[in-house]
């Protein structure tokens, strides 16, 4: 089984790839099209001289490593802004799509922290909002959409519920687990991965809405429109 969580950054993505990687039946990849999003769009990231140099930067030899055939069970989580328009998407069919959404509030508010936001595509809405499309068109009608601010007011059912949804079993390891780097992580954490390399868990929180900095209205406003959109699919206990 091949899972595929589509992702925007700062949505609490790589918290819960910590969770399916602290399966003991589950291997997980990290942003697999990070190197050749980065190599084709020329783009300014953090560590960027390093990840091209480890990963590859070519499309066919990354889609042809997902597609490899595999047993057990093999959770990728994916960027949505890593796919690119000219993207060859045809290979979603063989996977199991899920879409991982949080607020744009909470997801503008947590980027500008660590990178500059300069338009929406920096944080994945619009790209999420055209592959979601393409699945729900082209390979399953049924599309399982995640909310990780529900998943955060009730962590434990939550999971549980997905993992039915999945047709997995689910198990107390996705709750917990020890403080530290994995092999799994992207190099990347250096930069990005500080609150998830210190965690232990899910922390159960409230579902509260911030105010965005009125320079990234815009911005809000359209992501604001394509969440309330989505969100109509997500999970709910």
């Amino acid at each position: 089984m091949k899972i595929f969580m589509w992702s925007g950054p700062r949505n609490l993505s790589t918290l819960l790839m910590r969770s399916f990687s602290n399966r003991e039946d589950t291997v997980v990849f990290d942003e697999p099209f990070y190197s050749y999003y980065l190599h084709e769009t020329k783009l300014d990231h953090p560590m960027k001289k390093e990840i091209l140099s480890y990963y590859s930067v070519k499309e066919d030899e990354v889609v042809n490593s997902i597609l490899e055939k595999k047993d057990g069970i093999y959770y990728y989580k994916f960027m949505t802004h890593h796919i690119l328009d000219k993207t060859n998407i045809q290979w979603l069919k063989y996977g199991i799509n899920c879409f991982l959404i949080r607020h744009p509030s909470k997801v503008i508010n947590s980027y500008i922290k660590k990178n500059k936001l300069t338009n929406m595509t920096d944080i994945g809405f619009d790209q999420m909002l055209r592959l979601f499309k393409y699945v729900k068109t082209n390979i399953s009608n049924k599309v399982i959409v995640v909310n990780s601010d529900l998943l955060l007011e009730n962590p434990e059912n939550y999971i549980k519920k997905l993992c039915q949804i999945l047709k997995i079993d689910f198990t107390t390891n996705m709750m917990n687990w020890s403080k530290g780097i994995t092999k799994d992580f992207g190099i990347w954490h250096e930069h990005w991965y500080h609150d998830i390399i210190n965690s232990t868990g899910f922390t159960k929180t409230k579902n509260i809405i911030k105010e965005v900095p009125q320079e990234y209205e815009n911005i809000y406003m359209k992501s604001l429109e394509i969440y309330e959109n989505m969100n109509t699919y997500s999970i709910k206990l």
